[in-house]
């Protein structure tokens, strides 16, 4: 089939935040890179100071506020935007959205058209979409991606060397994601298991939510430990039972990203963690924060669904009675203790 993506045009990214502003600059270095900024402020320190969120901007870079702007002139398109506003940013855009553009998004969240904040939802697998589906359910574009990794900002924006994972069902999206992102610090892996990178990137966050407020309490790495592991089998039992391959939680977008995130308070859901454990509550925890931590969500999500149905996820249940019931942390750790062992690694098929 013949290449009808120019990487002579620039390459699209929807969301100034963290990562969406890291990753520009990555493309920027060998593509002139449009970004989507709603507020006039990001345009104006972009376009004009050169700097975003305290990152220096490269000289490839432009803003725009005008989002169909960024589908009619360029072929591909990233889109980092939070799960929470996704949907609307595909409505904005759609009207210039073709069957000819590729999206790849870095969104680790859910979309759910139920309302998780109720005690008693009833959440089934065709209430949860992934921001995969979300794009091929809501516009004509067909050939979808998603990055995803250990791909804490901060790092990324000091030169520090790192590595990802573009996902697809399309050996032609993954061939363009590795040749726009990688460099010499920049790894980029490839994987044809989109659904199964997707569900890795979104589980792991509520993991890193505990292991953050594990440390808060002042526990220490024989805890974390335990969590990781554990976690990477929980995360793998719920995905076997939303048919997802096991191995795309055995990689760098499964145990890889989890092991980042449940280490570093430069991941905002271990802060998150480590926040609630010095005695904030979720209230004055969101307050702080100045981009969504996925995880938040993510654990309502997971709780409903394996209680509707009857899915084995203790460490989601604990979470969600600490983070949302007021359940003191170290009685969330007494009942951690008091799950059945059972055989180590009996989630390996």
């Amino acid at each position: 089939m013949k290449n009808i993506y120019q990487l002579t045009k620039p390459i699209g990214i929807l969301g100034v935040g963290s990562f969406g502003t890291v990753l520009a600059n990555i493309i920027a270095k060998k593509h002139n890179v449009l970004v989507y900024a709603r507020k006039e402020s990001s345009l104006d320190e972009i376009n004009i100071k050169k700097t975003h969120r305290g990152i220096n901007i490269h000289q490839n870079v432009t803003a725009t506020n005008d989002i169909n702007q960024v589908a009619k002139q360029c072929d591909i398109i990233f889109p980092v935007v939070p799960s929470y506003a996704f949907k609307a940013v595909l409505q904005e855009i759609l009207p210039s959205l073709t069957s000819n553009h590729i999206l790849i998004h870095g969104t680790k969240g859910f979309s759910v058209e139920k309302n998780v904040d109720e005690k008693n939802v009833k959440i089934f697998p065709n209430d949860i979409s992934t921001m995969s589906q979300l794009i091929v359910n809501e516009t004509p574009v067909y050939r979808v991606g998603c990055i995803s990794g250990p791909n804490l900002s901060k790092e990324i924006a000091k030169g520090q060397p790192a590595a990802t994972v573009i996902a697809s069902k399309y050996k032609e999206v993954i061939e363009i994601g590795k040749s726009i992102l990688h460099n010499d610090l920049f790894q980029v892996f490839g994987s044809f298991d989109i659904r199964g990178i997707e569900m890795a990137g979104i589980f792991k966050n509520y993991i890193a939510i505990a292991a953050g407020a594990s440390a808060g309490i002042g526990l220490g790495e024989n805890v974390k430990a335990l969590l990781i592991t554990r976690g990477i089998a929980e995360m793998i039992e719920i995905g076997n039972f939303l048919g997802v391959d096991s191995k795309s939680f055995l990689g760098l977008a499964g145990i890889g990203d989890l092991v980042a995130t449940c280490n570093s308070p430069l991941s905002r859901n271990y802060t998150v963690g480590f926040q609630l454990a010095q005695g904030k509550t979720i209230e004055e925890v969101m307050e702080t924060m100045t981009e969504a931590a996925e995880g938040l969500n993510t654990i309502k999500v997971i709780k409903h669904l394996s209680d509707t149905m009857q899915i084995q996820a203790p460490l989601v249940q604990i979470i969600y009675k600490v983070v949302y019931e007021n359940y003191p942390l170290e009685n969330g750790i007494k009942l951690l203790m008091r799950l059945n062992a059972g055989n180590d690694v009996s989630f390996i098929k």
